[in-house]
């Protein structure tokens, strides 16, 4: 049958994508008034601008409760699987992927959703797994979030291989398990064409082994470069001791403009001036008492960082510049990274025109070719 190619599975370039553009304000934690508005029409434009210009993926946080602040940073935010099927019909190339809790979603319904998505973009459909670490959101949901990692990702286990087997294996099976208890359950239709790509963020020792035990890519923070080869270099060596080819993926905020002196301006504007404080702080609060994606010792930069682009790496400076700091994450062992803007529509199209050029010519990226 006929399939689309699934962008995240091929291995002859550097993987970009967006990140966050169903969520208000995307990824910048900041009260300006051209910040990302998330509607659907936004979307729309954003995936049809995307796919035209041969980015990878598309990559959602699912959320549930704002995080406060005069902006109450997060509070709208469009659903990942329904957003997910919606910008699959809408495009032709572009993998897009749905993030899904754990315990937020029961596996059989999730195996059946993604496999759906998968048919709606013929094999162009990918998973991010989330194994939870926002208290507030299990508050909400009248859950409890476990304390200890070992806990989140034991479930988190049981749950993904239930939904491996029903992808995978044919005819009804009951499972007895520590968490779930199942009689008589299938999954048809399978996905598309095997197995979607598999995402997960993880910055525990519990969460790293579940990653690369499961996972096509480990998400993970490039807050300090050389702190970030080391680990890449040690998580690659660790999956190949499994027998497994784990990809590394990061996410970075970008500020692209003709002169160094107007990227600079903008982003002390946004990021500095008029960032939402009280949300930041909301935010790193979360993250510090219940994650370990960020590292602990580098609080100040984090919290600057959180501002201008939820913690990602910043690529801010001319065209040039944001070109040469994309191809400092290849070197430092990156397969990827999300691309998040103040303003997604208005500011993607100069990256394209500027930018992905640039990646061409030094062999990062191939040259769009049209379908």
């Amino acid at each position: 049958m006929a399939r689309a190619i699934n962008r995240l599975l091929l291995n002859d370039h550097f993987k970009l994508g967006t990140f966050s553009a169903n969520c208000s304000s995307g990824m910048a934690v900041t009260k300006v008034p051209e910040r990302w508005d998330n509607s659907w029409e936004n979307n729309r434009k954003l995936v049809e601008m995307c796919d035209a210009a041969g980015l990878d993926f598309m990559l959602p946080i699912a959320r549930w409760i704002g995080y406060g602040g005069e902006t109450n940073f997060h509070f709208n935010v469009l659903e990942t699987m329904t957003w997910a099927a919606g910008l699959l019909a809408l495009s032709k190339r572009i993998s897009v992927i749905a993030t899904l809790h754990t315990a937020f979603n029961h596996p059989v319904v999730a195996a059946k959703q993604i496999a759906t998505i998968d048919h709606i973009g013929k094999g162009r459909a990918g998973l991010n797994i989330v194994a939870g670490w926002n208290e507030p959101e299990y508050k909400a949901m009248g859950l409890s979030l476990p304390d200890d990692h070992e806990t989140r990702y034991g479930y988190g286990q049981e749950w993904y291989d239930i939904v491996h087997k029903l992808w995978s294996e044919a005819g009804a099976f009951d499972w007895d398990g520590r968490y779930f208890h199942l009689k008589g359950v299938h999954s048809d239709p399978k996905p598309w064409a095997g197995i979607p790509p598999i995402i997960n963020a993880a910055g525990s020792e519990q969460g790293r082994a579940f990653a690369i035990r499961n996972a096509n890519f480990l998400f993970t923070p490039a807050i300090d470069l050389d702190r970030s080869k080391k680990e890449i270099a040690e998580l690659k060596d660790m999956a190949q001791q499994k027998g497994r080819d784990v990809d590394v993926l990061t996410f970075s905020y970008v500020v692209c403009r003709p002169t160094e002196k107007d990227a600079q301006d903008y982003h002390e504007y946004y990021a500095k001036t008029h960032a939402d404080w009280a949300a930041v702080d909301n935010l790193i609060r979360l993250q510090f008492a219940h994650a370990q994606s960020f590292p602990h010792d580098l609080l100040k930069l984090i919290r600057d960082r959180m501002a201008a682009g939820h913690g990602g790496y910043p690529l801010v400076g001319t065209p040039e510049q944001v070109a040469d700091k994309i191809c400092m994450l290849h070197e430092t062992g990156f397969g990827g990274t999300t691309l998040a803007f103040v303003n997604y529509t208005e500011e993607f199209p100069y990256f394209r025109d500027t930018v992905l050029p640039i990646l061409e010519e030094r062999g990062l990226r191939l040259p769009n070719v049209s379908p």
